[in-house]
């Protein structure tokens, strides 16, 4: 009786989720992480040579600049509907430091932990930041994976393709 009650519970909460906000949660992402380009400096002490290895994940390359990111948050739908909300993503470095480069953005979810990568984005047009830095994105993904294990939201230039920032996945809870 007891068991047949908690599936009963159980099998309610996760409709109600699903009816409170009409879809069916594929991936949640609370908080930001700006892009630093470069991921390691080595230099041989034999040579000297200087090796400088790119920030690339996932396939996808770092701009050649610092970006900051204050707040991020996304939810992505089993069909495919995305929803972004991001603050503060502005140059943190260089002689236009704190300033939006007058960029647009476009989001991409990756679900693979190793390659070969499918990207799942947003319009490729993307969105212009405001002067401080926000964005939303309110869009449908180009196509829907089944499922995303290892989930990657990259936050990315409509221009040149290049990740800015990557979103913090959520994980236990509610998705």
């Amino acid at each position: 009786m007891v068991n047949k009650a908690s599936v009963i519970l159980l099998s309610l909460g996760i409709v109600a989720h699903a009816g409170a906000t009409g879809r069916a949660s594929l991936a949640r992402f609370e908080g930001g992480i700006g892009v630093i380009p470069v991921s390691n400096v080595a230099v041989n002490a034999t040579t000297g040579a200087v090796t400088v290895n790119r920030n690339i994940v996932k396939g996808v390359n770092p701009p050649g600049q610092i970006w900051v990111i204050a707040d991020l948050k996304a939810d992505i739908d089993a069909d495919g509907h995305i929803t972004v909300k991001g603050r503060g993503l502005l140059l943190g470095g260089g002689n236009a430091i704190g300033q939006n480069a007058n960029q647009s953005v476009f989001a991409t979810l990756i679900c693979e932990a190793a390659a070969p990568f499918v990207e799942h984005s947003s319009a490729a047009a993307g969105v212009a930041l405001e002067a401080n830095g926000d964005f939303r994105i309110d869009d449908t993904l180009d196509s829907t994976p089944s499922a995303c294990p290892s989930r990657t939201l990259l936050i990315r230039s409509a221009g040149g393709r290049t990740w800015f920032a990557a979103g913090i996945p959520k994980l236990g809870g509610d998705d």
